[in-house]
C-alpha cells in the first residue's frame, strides 16, 4: 500500500512546498524491522508525483483556519481499567465515544459509555501514544501528564511530560525467566526514550507542518484527521499508531506527537505587541545518538535531521522563517572507540551519488533552493568530508542547490566571534532572495519562501545553532520592520529586553536538539545567550564535551537501540529464541580492564610504600607503570570492543 500524498495548491513560477505522504487508513508506514523503509518508501513515492491544486481565493482563505484540522483530536479522556477491556472514554462537550480494547485479543473498536462496567478502574489521561508489542505481549502507551507550553493562533500546545505503559497481559508467569529478563529490558528502553524531554502535541493544531506547507493545501486536506495529515517524517508515535491509522473511525483518540523543542513568547517593541514562537521539528527518519547514526540511509534520510521554523504573528499577519540541520548527506561513520574524538570514515563500497541525490531531491521539493552552509574544518580528520561534500555538490550540478563552506573553527579562533559576520555578509544576498513566509490579516499570502538554508558541521549542533540564530534575527529584522514594529533605522539588538528573549530562547533550542542527540547541552551556548564567549562558557563546555564522551562510549549502544525499538526499526519477536540483547564477550573485554587497574593500583602502592633501596623502587614503579601502560595502549586500540554498541539493529543497517 502506498500512502496517499498531500493535495497541494502550486503556485506559478515556484516550487510548491510539497509536504510528503500522509499516515491514512488506506496507506500507513510499516511497522516492524521495515518501519523506516516503509516511511522512505512513501517519501519516494511523493517525490515522483505532485498534484497541484487550484490556486486562488479559497487557498487564501486556508491560510487562517489550516492548522485546524476538522476532525480535532478528543482533549479531555478518561481510561477506565478492567481484567478483560481497556476503555478510553471521549469526554469532550457532546462526545459519547469510547474506545474499546480488548486485552486478549487485542481488537480494538468503538463502543458507547453505558458499555464500560461500574466495577472498572478509573483515571484521567491526556492522550494516547499507541501500542507496542513486546516479549510478555502487547503493552499501551498513554499520556498521563501535560504541561501548556502556549497558544499557537488560538489553538493550545501541550508539552508531554509523563507516560505510562500498561501491559495487556495479566500476569507474567508465562515468561521464562530469560523472557522476563529481556522484557524489563525492552521496558527499560522504552522508559529512557519517553524520559527524554521534548514531546509535543496539540488536539487541534497540526504541529507537523510550516506555516507555508499549511497555506498550501486543499480543502480535501483541512477535512482530514489529525493523523492523517500529519508529516511522518515528524510523528514519532507513528509506529505506536500504526493500528489506529489502519481504522480511521477512531483517529479522534490518535494524538500525533512530534519530538524536538517549542517556545512561545509574547514580547513587545516600541509598544507593540506580537508573539515569537520557535518550533523545531526533529525527524524519526534515520534517528539516534551522535556517533551511532551519520550520514545517510540509501533512501536519502539524514541523520539529526531538524526542521526549525521562527514564527512571528502580529495584528492577524503571520511570518515564518524555514531553516533545517542535518548530517553530511552521504555514506559516512564515525564509530566510537574509546579515543576522543573517533576518525569519521567515508564508506568505499557504496554509490554515495545515488542518496546524495535523493536527498536534494527530496529538500527541493519540500523547500524549494538549497543553499548548504557546511561548517566543518577544513583540516585535520573533517577535510575529507568538507572535500567530498563540495565535490558531490558539484558533480551533481543542480541549478537549485548551492554550497558554502566556512571553517567555523579557524575562523573564530581566539575567540574572534565577529569573524561569524564574514559568513552572514556571504549568504546575505541569498538570503535576500528565498525571503520568508508572509499572509496579511486578511489571509492573502504577500510573500513565500523560495528555498532554505541547509546547515551542518560534525554533529549539526553546536555550530549550526550559533549561524541559525544569526539568520533567524536577520530574517526577524525584516520581517518586523515589514508588519512595522521595528522603525526604519532600527536594529533588533538595540531592543534589549527582546534581545534576552531572542537569545536565550536559541540558546534553549540549542539544548534541546543536544541533550536529543548527544546526550548533553549544548556547547558555545554562552555566546548564543550573550554574543561573546566567556571564560565561564569554556568551562562548561569542557564539562559538557567530558560528559558526551562518557555517554558517547558507555551508555550510547542502549540509548540507539532504544531510539530503534521506539521508532519499531526493530520489532519484538515473542517467540524468538536467541534474543540480541545477550551478546557474549570476548575474554579481552573483562581480563584487560581488570589487569591495568591492578597495575596501576601496585604502580601507586610501590610509589607509597618505598622498598629498602630506590633501585628497587624503581624497578618495581617501572614494572607495574609498563604493566598498566601496555594494557591501557591494547585496549584502546581494541577500543570499539570495550565501548556499549548497540544490540537490535545491525551495524550495516545503520551505516
Amino acid at each position: 500500500m502506498v500512502p496517499r500524498p498531500v493535495a497541494l495548491a502550486s503556485v506559478p513560477g515556484e516550487v510548491c512546498p510539497v509536504r510528503g505522504p500522509v499516515l491514512s487508513g488506506r496507506g500507513t508506514r510499516q511497522a516492524g524491522k521495515g518501519g523506516r523503509a516503509a516511511g522512505s518508501e512513501g517519501a519516494r513515492a511523493t517525490r515522483s508525483r505532485r498534484r497541484p491544486e487550484t490556486a486562488g481565493g479559497g487557498r487564501m482563505a486556508a491560510v487562517a483556519a489550516a492548522g485546524t484540522t476538522a476532525a480535532a483530536a478528543y482533549a479531555s479522556l478518561k481510561l477506565h481499567i478492567t481484567p478483560e477491556k481497556f476503555y478510553v472514554e471521549a469526554c469532550d462537550d457532546g462526545a459519547d465515544d469510547v474506545l474499546a480494547i480488548d486485552r486478549v485479543s487485542t481488537e480494538v473498536t468503538l463502543t458507547v459509555k453505558k458499555d464500560i462496567p461500574p466495577s472498572a478502574v478509573t483515571r484521567p489521561i491526556y492522550g494516547i501514544l499507541g501500542t507496542i508489542r513486546l516479549v510478555a505481549g502487547t503493552y499501551l502507551i498513554v499520556i498521563t501528564k501535560k504541561k501548556k507550553v502556549g497558544e499557537i493562533f488560538s489553538h493550545a500546545i501541550w508539552k508531554a511530560t509523563d507516560f505510562d505503559i500498561l501491559s495487556y497481559k495479566k500476569t507474567m508467569l508465562h515468561l521464562t525467566d530469560i523472557q522476563l529478563q529481556d522484557n524489563k529490558v525492552f521496558l527499560s528502553m522504552l522508559s529512557h526514550v519517553l524520559s527524554v524531554d521534548g514531546f509535543y502535541f496539540s488536539t487541534t493544531y497540526d504541529l507537523t507542518h510550516t506555516l507555508q506547507r499549511l497555506a498550501n493545501t486543499s480543502p480535501e486536506f483541512q477535512e482530514m484527521s489529525l493523523l492523517e495529515r500529519a508529516d511522518p517524517r515528524f510523528v514519532w508515535n507513528g509506529h505506536l499508531l500504526r493500528e489506529f491509522a489502519a481504522q480511521p473511525e477512531i483517529h479522534r483518540f490518535a494524538m500525533p506527537v512530534m519530538h524536538g523543542f517549542i517556545t512561545m513568547h509574547s514580547c513587545s517593541i516600541n509598544g507593540k505587541c506580537f508573539d515569537w514562537l520557535l518550533v523545531s521539528r526533529r525527524s524519526c527518519f534515520r534517528a539516534g545518538v551522535r556517533y551511532y547514526v551519520r550520514g545517510i540511509d540509501s533512501e536519502g534520510h539524514a541523520a539529526n535531521f531538524v526542521e526549525t521554523e521562527q514564527i512571528v504573528h502580529y495584528k492577524g499577519s503571520k511570518a515564518s522563517f524555514v531553516q533545517t540541520r542535518g548530517s553530511i548527506p552521504f555514506f559516512w561513520s564515525q564509530r566510537p572507540n574509546l579515543k576522543y574524538k573517533p576518525k569519521p570514515q567515508i564508506s568505499k563500497s557504496v554509490n554515495h551519488m545515488d542518496g546524495f541525490q535523493r536527498h536534494f531531491d527530496s529538500q527541493i521539493i519540500s523547500y524549494g533552493k538549497q543553499m548548504i552552509v557546511n561548517l566543518v574544518n577544513q583540516k585535520g580528520s573533517e577535510k575529507p568530508l568538507e572535500q567530498t561534500f563540495a565535490k558531490m555538490v558539484n558533480s551533481m550540478a543542480n541549478g537549485m542547490v548551492r554550497y558554502v563552506a566556512f571553517d567555523f573553527h579557524k575562523e573564530c579562533s581566539r575567540m574572534r566571534w565577529d569573524r561569524l559576520q564574514i559568513l552572514m555578509d556571504q549568504l546575505a544576498e541569498q538570503q535576500d532572495e528565498f525571503s520568508y513566509f508572509l499572509v496579511d490579516s486578511d489571509g492573502k499570502i504577500v510573500t513565500q519562501q523560495e528555498g532554505t538554508f541547509r546547515s551542518n558541521c560534525m554533529d549539526c549542533l553546536d555550530r549550526t545553532n550559533v549561524i541559525q540564530s544569526l539568520l533567524a534575527r536577520r530574517s526577524l529584522q525584516a520581517q518586523l520592520q515589514r508588519l512595522g514594529v521595528l522603525h526604519v533605522g532600527q536594529r533588533i539588538e538595540e531592543q534589549a529586553d527582546f534581545e534576552k528573549i531572542y537569545k536565550n530562547a536559541w540558546a534553549d533550542n540549542a539544548n534541546a536538539c543536544a541533550k536529543q542527540y548527544a546526550g548533553t547541552g549544548a556547547l558555545k551556548t554562552d555566546y548564543t545567550r550573550t554574543g561573546k564567549r566567556t571564560q565561564w562558557g569554556l568551562i562548561m563546555d569542557g564539562w559538557n564535551s567530558l560528559i558526551r564522551y562518557y555517554k558517547n562510549n558507555f551508555s550510547d549502544g542502549f540509548r540507539q537501540d532504544a531510539i530503534d525499538l521506539f521508532l519499531g526499526n526493530y520489532s519484538v519477536d515473542e517467540v524468538e529464541h536467541a534474543s540480541p540483547l545477550h551478546v557474549k564477550k570476548d575474554w579481552k573485554f573483562l581480563a584487560l580492564p581488570i589487569i591495568m587497574v591492578v597495575a596501576f593500583s601496585m604502580c601507586i602502592i610501590c610509589l607509597l610504600m618505598a622498598g629498602e633501596t630506590w633501585t628497587e623502587t624503581l624497578a618495581y614503579v617501572l614494572f607495574w607503570g609498563s604493566a598498566s601502560f601496555g594494557t591501557f595502549a591494547i585496549i584502546l586500540y581494541n577500543g570499539k570492543d570495550f565501548v556499549d554498541a548497540p544490540k537490535l539493529v545491525q551495524k550495516e543497517k545503520m551505516d
